[in-house]
Parts: structure tokens; sequence; C-alpha cells
């Protein structure tokens, strides 16, 4: 074959050069991360044409939700009229925590509501069977939503269970993520879509406009019933969760029941998912009942996305590490904080907090668990404690602050969860559910043991070079 002639290869040279130009300048001008326009800037110009090729694909969010406005102010306009939005300075939470509830609302659009109950439910030994029966008693409608939802012999319940009530004339909806729902083969969504369950997958791979979302995934997980119960946290749908079957890979989570009007939140931050992925609105009774007070926790839904909700729970979490005066607690299975969080972090540290970062000592993904060692130093030497914790791998995603405010749900501590992925979590203002969740990470920190200074710079110099490239990759 002849070689391209010198017009042709001038040409091709031309139309890259002027691509990585037009790429350089969308970074340039569009991310507000310097680290990742740096990142970004020098991938498309070391790598010509391929480079912006990988931006395409995997820099630029082309999301856009805002058709969702009006149906979020519209069911937030109902909550404050039914429920009765609490006023940061007249709520049930300790006086210098108001500040910390101003800022949650302000950044989240949502009002913090009265009369909520909240109970842990630990791995899917206690958790999937509550959510089993609750589902078998709806009477109106189911909605649920997770990022991995697989086709085993406990996806298998779930997926017979939503079986049922779709023949018993409940409206049900099924949100799974495009890329959670391949993790097993065959897809549970054909089951479901066999068994006449409603399905929808959550920005598949390749659209219709053939640009693929490798990133920008729902990593939400909420099963809502008759829009009066909801069972929210970190947990995915899968026997990996459930202890007594002995899984290989056993994984430990923690659930939550939850009762009270800050459900109808839940509802709507599914709603608004959901009509996202199928321009289908959901309204009326079936979905949005009206919801009695259910028990003594002032709580708010927190939804963080690169969309509408960008940056929102890690403006969430600097506010509660700069709200604490005694103790700050972190379980999380992955933490790959940003520069003003660990400074945020170090900051209370110094002030005389005591802050617990509690991580498993063998992660699920290499790379993350690498580059999270490579970052461990900037935390450890102002005086943070860092907590590891042996098998079964912990998915749990706890914080907790001065026994009085927690935030649980499925927000880990990285920029993957706080910048790119779509996530749900609840903030609580009660002290009673705040000591239970202290005593969960408490508990987790005896059975750890803990990496100090010395062991971050003991080190072999090969798992140093290691880690320190891994966290290279962090933007």
């Amino acid at each position: 074959m002849n070689s391209l002639s010198p017009v042709w290869q001038a040409w091709i040279g031309a139309a890259i050069f002027a691509a990585d130009v037009v790429a350089s300048l969308h970074v340039v001008l569009r991310k507000r991360d310097s680290r990742a326009a740096t990142a970004w800037v020098g991938v498309i110009w070391l790598v010509p044409g391929i480079g912006v090729l990988l931006y395409a694909f995997f820099g630029v969010n082309r999301i856009r939700r805002r058709g969702t406005e009006l149906q979020r102010a519209r069911a937030i306009r109902a909550l404050e009229a039914a429920a009765g939005a609490l006023d940061p300075e007249v709520a049930p939470v300790r006086p210098r925590l108001t500040g910390l509830a101003r800022v949650a609302e302000r950044v989240s659009g949502r009002p913090l509501l009265a009369g909520n109950a909240m109970e842990p439910l630990l791995d899917g030994d206690a958790a999937y069977p509550a959510m089993l029966a609750a589902m078998e008693r709806a009477q109106h409608s189911i909605s649920l939503c997770s990022y991995l939802f697989a086709g085993d012999a406990a996806g298998r319940q779930f997926v017979a269970a939503l079986s049922r009530a779709v023949t018993r004339g409940v409206d049900v909806r099924v949100l799974i993520d495009d890329v959670g729902v391949r993790y097993d083969f065959p897809p549970v969504h054909w089951a479901l879509r066999r068994a006449g369950v409603p399905v929808a997958l959550f920005l598949p791979i390749i659209s219709r406009t053939g640009l693929a979302f490798f990133n920008l995934r729902t990593h939400r997980k909420v099963l809502v019933i008759d829009g009066s119960v909801a069972f929210a946290g970190g947990m995915n749908l899968q026997a990996r969760n459930i202890h007594a079957m002995r899984p290989r890979h056993a994984v430990r989570d923690v659930h939550f029941r939850i009762a009270g009007p800050v459900v109808t939140q839940l509802q709507v931050a599914f709603a608004e998912d959901w009509a996202f992925a199928t321009r289908e609105l959901l309204e009326g009774p079936r979905w949005f009942p009206p919801v009695a007070h259910a028990g003594t926790i002032a709580a708010r839904a927190i939804t963080g996305g690169p969309d509408l909700d960008f940056e929102v729970m890690r403006s969430v979490l600097l506010a509660a590490i700069s709200s604490a005066r005694e103790s700050v607690r972190i379980v999380t299975p992955y933490f790959l904080p940003d520069a003003p969080t660990i400074a945020a972090l170090s900051t209370a540290a110094l002030r005389g907090v005591r802050v617990d970062i509690v991580l498993p000592e063998h992660g699920n993904v290499a790379l993350a668990q690498w580059a999270s060692r490579a970052t461990l130093w900037q935390v450890l030497r102002p005086g943070c404690h860092v907590h590891l914790t042996p098998r079964p791998f912990d998915h749990s995603k706890l914080f907790v602050i001065d026994r009085s405010w927690a935030l649980v749900g499925t927000t880990n501590w990285d920029s993957r969860s706080l910048r790119l992925n779509f996530e749900l979590d609840v903030e609580a203002y009660d002290e009673a559910f705040a000591g239970v969740i202290d005593d969960l990470a408490r508990d987790r920190i005896a059975r750890s043991r803990e990496f100090t200074l010395a062991d971050a710079d003991g080190r072999p110099f090969v798992s140093r070079v290691r880690d320190g490239f891994a966290r290279l990759l962090s933007p």
C-alpha cells in the first residue's frame, strides 16, 4: 500500500493540531480543578489525536438535567407545606451545628425535616430480609435504584419479589447503572424484563449519538415502598453481602431503614433520575403520599452529581469538619481526598479534635489503594489517626462528628464520588442516632490496626514509588 502523500500528511497533521487546540481550550475554560486541567492538557498534547478522543470519552461532562429542576422545586414546596420544614435557627440542632445545617440547605436546595426514624441494618443478612419483607407489603408503588444488581442468589430474590409486586398491581420502577449491571452475565435486567418489571439503565455506555459515558455513573442505592418507607445507604444487591452464605469474597456494609418525611426527598431523588433516564414523570399520591412523622430525627437527603449538584457533598463535608469540636470519625472504602479536604482534616486535628479515618487494609481496587497509601502521610503528620480493618472488605460509608451529627449513604472520600458520580446521602441531626453511628465506627476501630506515620515512611522503596505514580492518576 502506498504511503500517504505529503499533502495528505500535512492536512491530517493540521487537523490533529486544530483538534488538540480546541480540546485544550475546552479544558482550560471548563475544568474547575487545576490539577485535572493540567493532566488533561498533558494527555492531549503528549498523545496527539488519541488524547482528544480520551478527553471526549472520559473528560467531558455532557449531562444536563435542567428539566428536572421544576419537578424538584414543586416537590420541595409540597414537602415544606406538608411536613413542616425546619429553620436551621430553631431546629433541634446544637447551636454550633446551625451553620452546618445552613450550608447543607443552601447547597442542596432541600429543607431539613423533622420527625424521622433511621435504623441501621448490618450487611445483607439484616438488610435484605427487611427490604424483601417491605416489598411484599407494598400496596401502591416500589422504586428501586442500585449501582450493582447482581443476578446471583441474592439478586434473584429481589427479581422474584418485584415480579410478585407487579402481579399484585403495584407500580414498580427499577433503575440500574449501565456499568454496574454488567458485572454479571447474563445481566439482571434481562430477567427483570422477562418478569414484566419496568426497568431502565442509567446512562448507557454507548448513547444514540455514539458518544461513550464511561464516567458519570449513578452510585445511588435507594428503595422506596409506597412513598413512605425507604432503605438507603451504601449496600449493593449481591450475594457477597450475605455472610451466612459464606461467599468467597465477602463484603461488609451498612444500610438503613428510614421512615418519616425525609422519605419523600429520597423519592424525589429517584423520580429525577427516572425522568432523566426514561422521560417519564412519577407523580401523584401513589408515589408521593402524605408522610407522617415516625421519630425524632431531623434529617435531609443530599444528592451529589456532576450537573445540578456539582460538589454539593464536598461543601457539606468541609462544613462538617470545620464544625467539629471533639471528634471526627470517617469510615470509607476509598480515601483519596483533595487538598482542601486534607487541609480541613489536618486543621481539625491541630485544633485538638480527635480525627479517626477507618479504611480497609485490603481494598478491592488496587490502584485506588496504592494512591491512598501515598496520600495518608498528609493527614497522619498533623495528628489524624488512620485505622486499617481486616477482611472481609468493608464497603461502609459512615461519617459522624461529636456524636451529634451523622452522614450515611453512598459518597466515598475521593474525586470520583465528589465530582463524577451521582450520589445520595442522608444527614441526621440527632445525638442518639449519631451515637449509634459513632459506636459502629468505634467497633471497627477496636478490630483494626493503626497505620502510623512510621508505617507510611517505612514502606519499601518500590512500594512508595508505585504508590506515588498511582497518586498521580488521581486528577
